[in-house]
């Protein structure tokens, strides 16, 4: 038998070096030259992209000049109810404590509602007097005794009473419930969502339904059902969207809390528009379900959620409390925070990522203001020039999101993408332009992006996740812009859509957010800032939402 001679380890050695050193050179290679590829095909649609919103301003500046010259330049009446001017949380103890009666409270609310939305068209279908009889009920119930004592009802009921308003797309059993779309039947829920059975079951009363843009598809409030919700500020102006019913009334004084969506800033830009607070909590603080449109993909809760509204920061906590899910994301709304402990940072724009438009002077002014009073220290985080990107992309994957497009009972859609585009441009379409794009959008990410690109995308987004997290740990928050303008006329949105995107990526990385109100432009419009921390850390937003509002002034009555 023939042995052969064991390898030299002497030759063997130098041939793997060699070819590990080559195996190296080559990944370094393709990785250089895929991240190349992506940065070209980012800048080529960042290009693109700038390039088509231009071109598209052509047709939409004409157009809303024309919508919002037709609409007279009318001032809201004064608020006169001294009920209206208090906090939820102010309202709440006296109620419970017998000082005042949730009747008389919900009673000021309705009135207040009947005055001011004939202006603003913010409520799509209303139980007035449901919620009478329910805040009669309550008034009784307390005169009795039979609820208990009002230190109890503070922690069992701390909504106890107080009327609130529900954005529609949110099921209310009983109530409309088509989120804007134009159906042969009109949809009602059967059942309520789970955030809006908190609410009931905190004691608050559904006073009302709010407005919303078909399936809750643009940052701006109008639908074919209902028509076109304005701004208490300037009703030229718009309330932004999808949440802007609820904005428009809350910022009016017509409602007092209110419970929204966001999925990529639906809560805070209309806050913004409008000069109040909306919050965006940790994902799955709130129920993400009993929505409609509605999704079944596992990673909705991600980057869907419930929100919270109000006109005074003193609220947000008690608001969010009341509408948790009790299986959900534990968090701890009410724990103290020492403003001067908090770690501050902040940025002015988002790079620049070469595609969003510049901050306007006063936002950047107000940002700056802000960051001074915190004490804040500038940073910049270079991975938010992929936020358009990575929003998009993940967006756009989630699977069965209902669209127009959706199939029905019959497991057929009631259109196709080809159809309904080509009955849009003949203006022959029951759909508004964002829903009958939605279809072509899902389509073009779904199977012309290549999956090297995706994937690159994918990890963009984690890195940037982290990126937050290792910077903002349990102790940090984060000031960003939350749009590069305050509220601008109707419909002028459309070629402003990639600048959602300062929103946007809060909801792609998972992060809680608020829009605080902390003045007002040379224009006399509100101006809002984001305030952004860490998943699970909500109660830090509150804190400094509720510094910004003892800085800056916080909700002012539109005159």
């Amino acid at each position: 038998m023939q042995i052969k001679p064991e390898s030299s380890p002497i030759m063997s050695s130098p041939l793997k070096a060699l070819v590990e050193f080559l195996r190296l050179i080559y990944a370094k290679c393709y990785r250089k030259v895929v991240r190349e590829c992506n940065q070209q095909m980012s800048y080529a649609i960042r290009r693109l992209l700038r390039a088509a919103m231009c071109v598209f301003s052509w047709f939409v500046m004409p157009y809303s000049q024309c919508v919002s010259g037709r609409i007279e330049r009318r001032k809201l009446p004064p608020i006169e109810d001294p009920l209206l001017l208090l906090s939820a949380t102010v309202l709440a103890e006296r109620i419970r404590k017998r000082e005042i009666r949730s009747e008389d409270v919900v009673r000021a609310y309705i009135q207040r509602c009947q005055q001011v939305n004939p202006l603003l068209n913010a409520i799509v279908e209303d139980r007035f007097e449901a919620a009478l009889e329910e805040a009669q009920e309550v008034d009784r119930q307390l005169a009795k005794g039979t609820l208990g004592p009002a230190e109890d009802l503070a922690r069992t009921k701390p909504l106890l009473g107080l009327p609130v308003s529900i954005k529609e797309s949110l099921a209310v059993e009983g109530m409309s419930n088509t989120a804007g779309r134009k159906l042969r039947e009109k949809k009602v829920a059967l059942s309520d969502a789970p955030v809006v059975h908190q609410i009931k079951r905190a004691g608050g009363i559904v006073l009302l339904v709010s407005n919303t843009p078909e399936l809750c598809l643009c940052w701006e409030t109008y639908n074919q059902c209902t028509g076109l919700t304005r701004n208490p500020y300037n009703l030229q102006r718009t309330a932004g969207g999808s949440s802007g019913g609820e904005a428009a009334l809350i910022a009016a004084a017509g409602s007092l809390l209110g419970v929204t969506t966001d999925i990529a800033g639906s809560s805070r830009l209309p806050a913004m528009f409008t000069g109040v607070f909306g919050h965006k909590p940790s994902p799955y603080v709130v129920s993400p379900y009993g929505h409609h449109p509605s999704c079944d993909d596992e990673n909705w809760g991600s980057f869907f959620t419930p929100g919270a509204m109000c006109r005074y920061a003193e609220d947000l906590p008690l608001l969010l409390e009341a509408m948790r899910d009790p299986e959900g994301t534990p968090v701890t709304l009410h724990k103290p925070v020492p403003i001067g402990a908090l770690k501050c940072y902040y940025m002015e724009n988002d790079g620049p990522s070469g595609l969003t438009r510049p901050i306007d002077a006063d936002i950047v002014q107000a940002i700056r203001d802000v960051a001074a009073h915190l004490n804040a220290q500038r940073v910049n985080l270079k991975r938010l020039r992929w936020t358009l990107d990575i929003s998009v992309c993940k967006m756009l994957r989630m699977k069965n999101v209902e669209t127009i497009y959706s199939p029905q009972a019959n497991g057929k859609p009631d259109t196709t993408m080809k159809r309904e585009v080509f009955k849009y441009l003949l203006g022959m379409s029951k759909s508004d332009l964002p829903s009958v794009m939605i279809g072509p959008m899902q389509h073009i990410v779904n199977n012309y992006i290549p999956q090297s690109r995706l994937d690159f995308l994918d990890a963009q987004t984690e890195k940037l996740r982290k990126d937050f997290i290792d910077l903002l740990g349990t102790d940090g928050v984060f000031i960003y812009p939350g749009f590069p303008n305050t509220a601008h006329r109707h419909y002028r949105i459309f070629h402003k859509l990639v600048d959602t995107t300062y929103m946007m990526v809060f909801n792609t990385v998972g992060l809680p957010a608020a829009s605080c109100m902390v003045g007002f432009d040379r224009e006399k419009l509100p101006i809002g800032v984001q305030i952004v921390a860490a998943p699970g850390q909500d109660h830090l937003i509150f804190a400094v939402a509720k510094e910004l509002e003892r800085r800056f002034g916080g909700w002012v009555a539109p005159v």
